[in-house]
Protein backbone atom coordinates (compact mmCIF):
# COMPACT_ATOMS: atom_id res chain seq x y z
CA UNK A 1 0.00 0.00 0.00
CA UNK A 2 3.01 2.58 0.96
CA UNK A 3 4.92 1.62 -2.25
CA UNK A 4 2.77 2.56 -5.05
CA UNK A 5 2.13 6.31 -4.06
CA UNK A 6 5.97 6.46 -4.08
CA UNK A 7 5.67 5.32 -7.43
CA UNK A 8 3.48 7.20 -8.67
CA UNK A 9 5.37 10.36 -6.90
CA UNK A 10 8.46 9.19 -9.47
CA UNK A 11 6.22 9.31 -12.06
CA UNK A 12 4.71 12.46 -11.63
CA UNK A 13 8.05 14.02 -10.97
CA UNK A 14 9.64 12.14 -14.11
CA UNK A 15 6.32 13.13 -16.12
CA UNK A 16 7.13 16.73 -14.69
CA UNK A 17 10.99 16.68 -15.51
CA UNK A 18 10.59 15.46 -19.20
CA UNK A 19 7.33 17.72 -20.00
CA UNK A 20 8.24 21.21 -18.53
CA UNK A 21 5.57 23.97 -18.13
CA UNK A 22 5.87 27.09 -19.76
CA UNK A 23 6.17 28.70 -23.47
CA UNK A 24 10.09 27.22 -23.40
CA UNK A 25 8.25 23.78 -23.73
CA UNK A 26 7.74 24.28 -27.50
CA UNK A 27 4.13 22.43 -27.40
CA UNK A 28 1.29 24.17 -28.07
CA UNK A 29 -0.60 25.92 -25.73
CA UNK A 30 -4.41 26.17 -25.75
CA UNK A 31 -4.23 29.32 -28.01
CA UNK A 32 -2.75 27.12 -30.47
CA UNK A 33 0.55 29.14 -30.80
CA UNK A 34 3.56 26.92 -28.90
CA UNK A 35 7.37 28.18 -27.52
CA UNK A 36 8.96 26.46 -30.35
CA UNK A 37 7.90 29.19 -33.19
CA UNK A 38 9.21 32.12 -31.90
CA UNK A 39 12.53 30.61 -30.86
CA UNK A 40 12.52 29.69 -34.67
CA UNK A 41 12.30 33.06 -35.49
CA UNK A 42 14.56 34.85 -32.94
CA UNK A 43 17.39 32.50 -34.69
CA UNK A 44 15.92 33.39 -38.05
CA UNK A 45 16.30 36.85 -37.05
CA UNK A 46 19.50 36.63 -35.52
CA UNK A 47 20.94 35.03 -38.66
CA UNK A 48 19.45 37.81 -41.11
CA UNK A 49 20.94 40.33 -38.39
CA UNK A 50 24.27 38.83 -38.82
CA UNK A 51 23.81 38.73 -42.95
CA UNK A 52 23.24 42.73 -42.64
CA UNK A 53 26.47 43.39 -41.03
CA UNK A 54 28.07 41.57 -43.57
CA UNK A 55 26.88 43.93 -46.46
CA UNK A 56 27.19 46.57 -44.57
CA UNK A 57 30.74 46.01 -43.96
CA UNK A 58 30.98 44.79 -47.79
CA UNK A 59 29.77 48.14 -49.29
CA UNK A 60 31.45 50.04 -46.92
CA UNK A 61 35.16 48.01 -48.24
CA UNK A 62 33.50 48.40 -51.90
CA UNK A 63 32.74 52.11 -51.13
CA UNK A 64 36.15 53.26 -49.68
CA UNK A 65 38.03 50.98 -52.57
CA UNK A 66 35.98 52.94 -55.11
CA UNK A 67 36.86 56.08 -53.72
CA UNK A 68 40.93 55.17 -53.69
CA UNK A 69 40.32 54.08 -57.51
CA UNK A 70 38.95 57.18 -58.04
CA UNK A 71 41.81 59.26 -56.53
CA UNK A 72 44.43 57.20 -58.46
CA UNK A 73 42.52 57.76 -61.63
CA UNK A 74 42.29 61.68 -61.32
CA UNK A 75 45.81 61.89 -59.72
CA UNK A 76 46.87 59.83 -63.03
CA UNK A 77 44.83 62.49 -65.21
CA UNK A 78 45.99 65.28 -63.28
CA UNK A 79 49.54 64.06 -63.93
CA UNK A 80 49.07 63.58 -67.65
CA UNK A 81 47.68 66.97 -68.13
CA UNK A 82 50.45 68.57 -66.66
CA UNK A 83 52.86 66.36 -68.77
CA UNK A 84 51.15 67.23 -72.15
CA UNK A 85 50.83 71.30 -70.82
CA UNK A 86 54.40 71.20 -70.36
CA UNK A 87 55.51 69.27 -73.66
CA UNK A 88 53.10 71.71 -75.12
CA UNK A 89 55.52 74.59 -73.77
CA UNK A 90 58.35 72.48 -74.36
CA UNK A 91 57.97 72.11 -78.00
CA UNK A 92 56.84 75.09 -79.15
CA UNK A 93 60.46 76.96 -77.76
CA UNK A 94 62.30 74.45 -79.36
CA UNK A 95 60.30 74.61 -82.89
CA UNK A 96 60.01 78.42 -82.41
CA UNK A 97 56.41 77.88 -83.43
CA UNK A 98 53.89 81.24 -82.75
CA UNK A 99 51.03 78.91 -81.77
CA UNK A 100 51.00 76.25 -79.31
CA UNK A 101 51.04 72.59 -80.77
CA UNK A 102 48.51 70.36 -78.96
CA UNK A 103 49.44 67.25 -77.30
CA UNK A 104 48.01 64.12 -76.72
CA UNK A 105 49.50 61.43 -75.05
CA UNK A 106 48.29 57.36 -75.22
CA UNK A 107 48.03 54.93 -72.73
CA UNK A 108 46.70 53.96 -69.07
CA UNK A 109 47.76 54.27 -66.64
CA UNK A 110 50.33 57.57 -67.42
CA UNK A 111 51.99 57.66 -63.93
CA UNK A 112 53.53 54.23 -64.56
CA UNK A 113 54.90 55.98 -68.43
CA UNK A 114 56.41 58.36 -66.09
CA UNK A 115 58.41 56.46 -63.52
CA UNK A 116 59.68 54.63 -67.01
CA UNK A 117 60.37 57.84 -68.37
CA UNK A 118 59.33 56.55 -71.66
CA UNK A 119 55.97 56.88 -73.76
CA UNK A 120 54.38 55.09 -75.74
CA UNK A 121 52.25 57.00 -78.39
CA UNK A 122 51.69 61.08 -78.41
CA UNK A 123 49.55 62.73 -81.05
CA UNK A 124 50.95 66.71 -82.02
CA UNK A 125 48.98 69.03 -83.48
CA UNK A 126 50.24 72.06 -84.99
CA UNK A 127 47.92 74.97 -86.25
CA UNK A 128 49.20 77.65 -89.10
CA UNK A 129 52.53 76.59 -89.28
CA UNK A 130 54.50 79.81 -91.55
CA UNK A 131 56.49 78.04 -94.51
CA UNK A 132 57.81 80.37 -96.69
CA UNK A 133 55.50 82.36 -98.97
CA UNK A 134 52.48 79.84 -97.85
CA UNK A 135 51.01 78.93 -94.21
CA UNK A 136 50.44 74.95 -94.10
CA UNK A 137 46.78 75.11 -92.26
CA UNK A 138 47.69 72.03 -90.20
CA UNK A 139 50.54 69.83 -89.32
CA UNK A 140 49.37 66.45 -87.36
CA UNK A 141 52.10 63.75 -86.24
CA UNK A 142 52.44 60.52 -84.13
CA UNK A 143 55.35 60.21 -82.18
CA UNK A 144 56.24 56.55 -81.07
CA UNK A 145 58.72 55.97 -78.21
CA UNK A 146 59.38 59.62 -76.61
CA UNK A 147 62.06 59.51 -73.88
CA UNK A 148 61.42 61.75 -71.31
CA UNK A 149 64.04 63.92 -69.31
CA UNK A 150 63.79 65.24 -65.83
CA UNK A 151 62.66 64.90 -62.11
CA UNK A 152 59.07 63.38 -63.79
CA UNK A 153 56.51 64.05 -63.17
CA UNK A 154 56.86 67.75 -61.47
CA UNK A 155 59.37 69.10 -63.95
CA UNK A 156 59.84 67.66 -67.55
CA UNK A 157 63.27 69.22 -68.87
CA UNK A 158 62.61 67.66 -72.37
CA UNK A 159 62.90 64.78 -74.41
CA UNK A 160 63.62 62.70 -78.01
CA UNK A 161 61.30 61.51 -80.58
CA UNK A 162 62.35 57.97 -81.53
CA UNK A 163 60.59 58.17 -84.43
CA UNK A 164 57.67 59.99 -85.82
CA UNK A 165 54.84 60.00 -89.05
CA UNK A 166 52.45 62.54 -90.10
CA UNK A 167 51.53 64.93 -92.51
CA UNK A 168 50.83 68.72 -93.58
CA UNK A 169 48.37 70.33 -95.12
CA UNK A 170 48.39 73.57 -97.75
CA UNK A 171 44.92 74.39 -98.10
CA UNK A 172 43.67 75.84 -101.24
CA UNK A 173 41.66 78.52 -99.23
CA UNK A 174 44.71 79.37 -97.52
CA UNK A 175 46.36 79.51 -101.01
CA UNK A 176 43.46 82.19 -102.46
CA UNK A 177 44.43 84.39 -99.55
CA UNK A 178 48.15 84.12 -99.43
CA UNK A 179 48.82 84.23 -103.22
CA UNK A 180 45.85 84.87 -105.01
CA UNK A 181 44.56 87.81 -102.93
CA UNK A 182 41.17 86.54 -103.12
CA UNK A 183 41.42 86.80 -107.48
CA UNK A 184 42.79 83.30 -108.24
CA UNK A 185 41.46 80.21 -107.39
CA UNK A 186 43.51 77.19 -106.63
CA UNK A 187 41.95 73.41 -107.28
CA UNK A 188 42.71 70.32 -108.01
CA UNK A 189 43.11 68.98 -111.34
CA UNK A 190 44.64 65.27 -110.94
CA UNK A 191 46.84 63.52 -108.27
CA UNK A 192 50.09 65.37 -108.70
CA UNK A 193 48.27 68.79 -110.31
CA UNK A 194 46.57 72.16 -109.55
CA UNK A 195 44.69 74.69 -111.61
CA UNK A 196 44.46 78.09 -111.08
CA UNK A 197 41.67 80.23 -112.14
CA UNK A 198 40.75 84.06 -111.25
CA UNK A 199 42.17 87.66 -112.63
CA UNK A 200 45.11 89.51 -112.38
CA UNK A 201 45.42 93.11 -112.78
CA UNK A 202 48.00 94.55 -116.01
CA UNK A 203 48.49 97.31 -117.72
CA UNK A 204 45.20 98.82 -115.77
CA UNK A 205 42.98 96.07 -116.91
CA UNK A 206 41.56 93.08 -115.09
CA UNK A 207 42.51 90.03 -116.88
CA UNK A 208 41.41 86.04 -116.68
CA UNK A 209 43.78 83.72 -115.42
CA UNK A 210 44.10 80.49 -116.28
CA UNK A 211 47.37 78.08 -115.49
CA UNK A 212 48.29 74.72 -114.15
CA UNK A 213 50.84 73.50 -111.89
CA UNK A 214 52.43 69.95 -111.31
CA UNK A 215 53.02 68.87 -107.70
CA UNK A 216 56.67 67.34 -106.94
CA UNK A 217 59.17 67.01 -103.91
CA UNK A 218 62.18 69.11 -103.72
CA UNK A 219 64.57 67.48 -102.01
CA UNK A 220 63.72 65.73 -98.52
CA UNK A 221 62.34 68.93 -97.17
CA UNK A 222 60.39 71.15 -99.69
CA UNK A 223 58.06 71.46 -102.60
CA UNK A 224 58.14 72.32 -105.74
CA UNK A 225 55.40 73.70 -108.26
CA UNK A 226 56.45 73.23 -112.40
CA UNK A 227 53.47 75.95 -113.55
CA UNK A 228 52.57 75.60 -117.08
CA UNK A 229 49.69 76.10 -119.93
CA UNK A 230 49.24 79.63 -118.26
CA UNK A 231 47.01 82.02 -120.39
CA UNK A 232 45.26 85.71 -120.06
CA UNK A 233 42.42 86.23 -121.31
CA UNK A 234 41.69 89.70 -123.01
CA UNK A 235 38.14 89.63 -123.28
CA UNK A 236 36.96 87.23 -125.30
CA UNK A 237 39.05 89.38 -128.10
CA UNK A 238 43.01 87.78 -127.68
CA UNK A 239 44.54 85.42 -125.49
CA UNK A 240 48.08 86.25 -124.40
CA UNK A 241 50.65 83.05 -123.60
CA UNK A 242 54.11 83.84 -122.15
CA UNK A 243 57.24 82.56 -123.01
CA UNK A 244 59.13 81.70 -126.42
CA UNK A 245 56.40 79.99 -128.46
CA UNK A 246 53.76 82.75 -126.64
CA UNK A 247 52.40 85.46 -127.80
CA UNK A 248 49.13 87.98 -128.44
CA UNK A 249 46.58 85.89 -130.33
CA UNK A 250 42.78 86.51 -131.82
CA UNK A 251 40.34 84.27 -130.45
CA UNK A 252 37.99 82.05 -132.58
CA UNK A 253 35.45 84.45 -132.19
CA UNK A 254 37.43 87.72 -132.89
CA UNK A 255 38.78 85.71 -136.15
CA UNK A 256 35.46 85.55 -137.23
CA UNK A 257 34.40 88.21 -136.82
CA UNK A 258 37.25 89.97 -138.75
CA UNK A 259 36.81 87.89 -141.61
CA UNK A 260 33.50 89.24 -141.90
CA UNK A 261 34.22 92.38 -141.57
CA UNK A 262 35.74 94.04 -145.23
CA UNK A 263 37.98 97.14 -143.17
CA UNK A 264 39.28 94.80 -140.63
CA UNK A 265 40.44 92.14 -143.32
CA UNK A 266 41.80 94.46 -145.46
CA UNK A 267 44.21 96.19 -142.59
CA UNK A 268 45.46 93.09 -141.32
CA UNK A 269 46.44 91.45 -144.98
CA UNK A 270 48.36 94.93 -145.37
CA UNK A 271 50.70 94.22 -142.80
CA UNK A 272 53.34 91.94 -144.77
CA UNK A 273 54.13 90.09 -141.72
CA UNK A 274 50.74 88.96 -141.56
CA UNK A 275 50.82 87.03 -144.70
CA UNK A 276 53.65 85.59 -144.00
CA UNK A 277 52.80 84.63 -140.38
CA UNK A 278 49.28 83.33 -141.78
CA UNK A 279 50.80 81.47 -144.85
CA UNK A 280 48.73 83.12 -147.31
CA UNK A 281 49.99 83.51 -150.89
CA UNK A 282 51.23 87.62 -151.74
CA UNK A 283 49.14 87.17 -155.14
CA UNK A 284 46.01 86.31 -152.71
CA UNK A 285 46.37 89.37 -151.07
CA UNK A 286 47.10 91.28 -153.53
CA UNK A 287 44.34 90.91 -155.83
CA UNK A 288 41.86 90.00 -152.56
CA UNK A 289 42.49 93.93 -152.05
CA UNK A 290 42.06 95.24 -155.41
CA UNK A 291 38.51 92.75 -155.43
CA UNK A 292 35.85 92.32 -153.46
CA UNK A 293 34.96 88.86 -154.98
CA UNK A 294 38.79 87.77 -154.97
CA UNK A 295 38.55 89.02 -150.74
CA UNK A 296 35.21 87.21 -150.52
CA UNK A 297 36.66 84.04 -151.92
CA UNK A 298 39.97 84.34 -149.67
CA UNK A 299 38.00 85.13 -146.64
CA UNK A 300 35.26 81.96 -147.06
CA UNK A 301 38.05 79.37 -147.64
CA UNK A 302 38.40 76.88 -145.02
CA UNK A 303 41.24 77.47 -142.33
CA UNK A 304 41.22 81.26 -143.09
CA UNK A 305 40.13 81.80 -140.06
CA UNK A 306 42.70 79.48 -137.83
CA UNK A 307 45.20 81.67 -139.97
CA UNK A 308 44.30 84.79 -138.58
CA UNK A 309 44.65 83.09 -134.99
CA UNK A 310 47.88 82.09 -136.18
CA UNK A 311 48.84 85.99 -136.14
CA UNK A 312 51.18 87.37 -133.56
CA UNK A 313 50.03 91.00 -132.79
CA UNK A 314 53.22 91.69 -131.46
CA UNK A 315 54.48 91.36 -134.72
CA UNK A 316 52.13 93.52 -135.90
CA UNK A 317 52.24 96.22 -133.74
CA UNK A 318 55.58 97.69 -135.44
CA UNK A 319 54.21 98.38 -138.90
CA UNK A 320 50.46 99.09 -137.69
CA UNK A 321 50.48 100.46 -134.03
CA UNK A 322 47.16 101.44 -135.12
CA UNK A 323 45.80 97.87 -135.68
CA UNK A 324 45.43 96.62 -132.12
CA UNK A 325 42.75 99.22 -131.83
CA UNK A 326 40.52 98.51 -134.30
CA UNK A 327 40.86 94.96 -133.64
CA UNK A 328 39.64 95.91 -129.84
CA UNK A 329 42.88 95.52 -127.87
CA UNK A 330 43.81 98.64 -126.04
CA UNK A 331 47.57 99.39 -127.46
CA UNK A 332 48.82 100.28 -123.68
CA UNK A 333 48.00 96.69 -122.75
CA UNK A 334 49.43 95.29 -125.51
CA UNK A 335 52.72 97.31 -124.26
CA UNK A 336 52.48 96.15 -121.22
CA UNK A 337 51.81 92.58 -121.97
CA UNK A 338 54.84 92.89 -124.48
CA UNK A 339 56.77 93.49 -121.08
CA UNK A 340 55.38 90.49 -119.38
CA UNK A 341 57.63 87.78 -119.01
CA UNK A 342 56.65 83.86 -118.03
CA UNK A 343 58.66 84.19 -114.87
CA UNK A 344 56.93 87.23 -113.54
CA UNK A 345 53.94 85.78 -114.37
CA UNK A 346 54.58 82.80 -112.77
CA UNK A 347 55.86 84.01 -109.63
CA UNK A 348 52.51 85.24 -109.01
CA UNK A 349 51.58 81.61 -108.61
CA UNK A 350 54.58 79.81 -107.56
CA UNK A 351 53.65 77.88 -103.94
CA UNK A 352 57.24 75.87 -103.46
CA UNK A 353 57.90 76.19 -100.21
CA UNK A 354 59.94 74.24 -97.45
CA UNK A 355 59.86 72.68 -94.20
CA UNK A 356 60.79 74.83 -91.29
CA UNK A 357 64.08 73.62 -90.56
CA UNK A 358 63.84 71.50 -86.89
CA UNK A 359 66.12 69.22 -84.84
CA UNK A 360 66.21 66.10 -85.52
CA UNK A 361 65.59 64.15 -89.20
CA UNK A 362 62.77 64.99 -90.23
CA UNK A 363 61.74 64.57 -94.40
CA UNK A 364 59.04 64.63 -96.73
CA UNK A 365 57.88 61.04 -98.14
CA UNK A 366 55.26 61.90 -100.29
CA UNK A 367 53.08 64.37 -101.68
CA UNK A 368 49.47 64.12 -102.95
CA UNK A 369 47.15 66.67 -104.26
CA UNK A 370 43.41 66.32 -102.35
CA UNK A 371 40.49 67.82 -102.46
CA UNK A 372 41.20 70.57 -100.17
CA UNK A 373 44.65 71.26 -100.61
CA UNK A 374 47.88 69.78 -101.01
CA UNK A 375 48.88 67.08 -98.75
CA UNK A 376 52.67 66.61 -97.79
CA UNK A 377 53.56 63.01 -95.49
CA UNK A 378 56.06 63.27 -93.23
CA UNK A 379 58.22 60.68 -91.63
CA UNK A 380 61.57 60.43 -89.13
CA UNK A 381 62.57 60.74 -85.80
CA UNK A 382 65.22 61.84 -83.56
CA UNK A 383 63.78 64.30 -82.41
CA UNK A 384 64.90 66.13 -79.44
CA UNK A 385 63.08 68.81 -77.68
CA UNK A 386 62.97 71.31 -74.62
CA UNK A 387 66.66 71.04 -72.82
CA UNK A 388 67.61 68.11 -74.97
CA UNK A 389 67.33 69.86 -78.16
CA UNK A 390 69.73 72.39 -76.35
CA UNK A 391 72.30 69.95 -75.65
CA UNK A 392 72.10 68.44 -78.85
CA UNK A 393 72.46 72.17 -80.41
CA UNK A 394 75.71 72.49 -78.35
CA UNK A 395 77.19 69.21 -78.67
CA UNK A 396 76.95 69.59 -82.89
CA UNK A 397 74.45 66.71 -83.08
Amino acid sequence: MRSSPRVAHRSTNDQDDAVPDGPSAGWAGPDGEGGGRPSGRRRRGRRRTRRLRNLRRLVKAGVAVAVALAFLVLGDRFALLFAERETEDQLQKSLHLEAAPQVEIDGFPFLTQVLDKRIGTAHVTVPDLAADRVSLARVRATAHDVRLDGELPSHLKGGTVHSLDGDALLSFEDLDRELGASQVRFSKLGPGAIKAEGQVPIGGQRLGLHAEARIGRSGDRGVSTDISRMRLDIGDVAVFRPGRDGGLRLTPKAARAVAEQRDKVRAMLAVPVIAERAGIDRSQIREAMRSESALERLTGTPGFVGRLMRVNLFDVVADRPDLPAKLGVDPELVGALRGLTEPQLADQLDLSFELPRTPGDIRIRRITVERDGIRVRLGGGALPFGDTSKARAAGGH
